[in-house]
């Protein structure tokens, strides 16, 4: 691959960019209840609870050890709980408290309102196109982390 691309720094400067924005739509929205990185853990389990930190991690993409960290505040806040797997019991499984279960709403405010920012002036044609193809390099990094 000799053409010279930029795909790789825009997809830096969109991280950086989005996640500023992400939280001031959390303030602007009154979430104070956590920030941006734990948005995206709790979004994780709002889809599907009682998950393994393996799982989680790569739900999320974050590594075993941003994850721990986090989960430990965010278990201090009252959002999540650490169960043990009653199907083996060396494995422990990361849940939704009830307080966090009645955050998704707001979050779903939140999470519109930047959907909204990122498909502006999209037709729906290139938003499908456009979330394929950032879903198939984000296969290739995937694959080469293995």
């Amino acid at each position: 691959m000799n053409r010279e691309t930029r795909g790789g720094f825009y997809i830096s400067q969109i991280k950086q960019l989005s996640n500023r924005i992400f939280e001031k739509l959390l303030k602007e929205n009154a979430i104070e209840e956590f920030n941006g990185a734990q948005g995206r853990i709790l979004f994780v389990l709002w889809q599907k609870d009682n998950i393994t930190i393996t799982e989680l991690g790569e739900k999320t993409s974050l590594a075993k050890t941003t994850l721990t960290g986090m989960l430990d505040r965010m278990c201090a806040q009252g959002h999540i709980q650490r169960n043990q797997d009653p199907n083996d019991r060396r494995q422990i499984l990361i849940a939704l408290t009830p307080q966090a279960r009645a955050l998704s709403d707001n979050y779903d405010k939140v999470t519109a309102q930047m959907n909204e920012l990122f498909y502006r002036g999209f037709s729906d044609k290139e938003m499908e196109q456009f979330d394929s193809m950032l879903a198939k390099v984000l296969n290739n990094l995937k694959h080469y982390e293995e």
